[in-house]
């Protein structure tokens, strides 16, 4: 026979879980690889990961902007994160994924990455150096995991309000 518990043991309980829940998800980063180099991203920064769908190109268009993205008939415009940064352009196939990180800032911007990383714990990590670039504020600390692996803060509201990013259009 289960257990029975009372109303405000089951409430107590609840409000505990979800407590617990949100510290996890705010100390959690996600990880990413675009290009050669590994970012982190706070996971309530991080949107949607996906397939590459595909792309419809714009004309006059940066060389990083790959174009658009429909998303559940939503248009996304797609920026390939590694030639943004004067990389090698990404391909949009194999473990190259989407991930929607201007919804929560009411953006429809997608960032092409080479590979989604999985889930991050800050503790897991040796602070380098405290960066602090003007032209690139969305560039955070750099870090060392573990194993000795480099990585850097990606600061995505910074991102999305800076004009270099938002300035899609080719430079003549």
């Amino acid at each position: 026979m289960a257990k029975r518990i009372s109303l405000h043991e089951f409430q107590a309980g609840l409000a505990r879980r979800l407590a617990e829940a949100r510290d996890t998800r705010a100390s959690a980063l996600l990880g990413i690889q675009a290009g050669h180099r590994h970012w982190l991203l706070d996971l309530t920064e991080a949107g949607e990961i996906l397939a590459v769908p595909p792309l419809a190109t714009v004309p006059l268009g940066a060389t990083w902007f790959r174009g658009l993205a429909s998303v559940r008939g939503n248009l996304f415009g797609v920026v390939d994160f590694a030639a943004f940064h004067g990389d090698a352009p990404t391909p949009a196939a194999g473990h190259a994924r989407l991930l929607l990180v201007g919804v929560r800032h009411d953006l429809n911007c997608a960032l092409l990455v080479s590979r989604a990383l999985g889930l991050r714990q800050i503790e897991d990590f040796e602070v380098l150096s405290a960066a602090h670039d003007a032209d690139q504020p969305w560039i955070g600390d750099e870090l060392r995991d573990s194993r000795g692996i480099h990585w850097t803060r990606l600061r995505v509201s910074e991102l999305l309000k800076h004009s270099r990013f938002l300035d899609a259009a080719a430079q003549s």
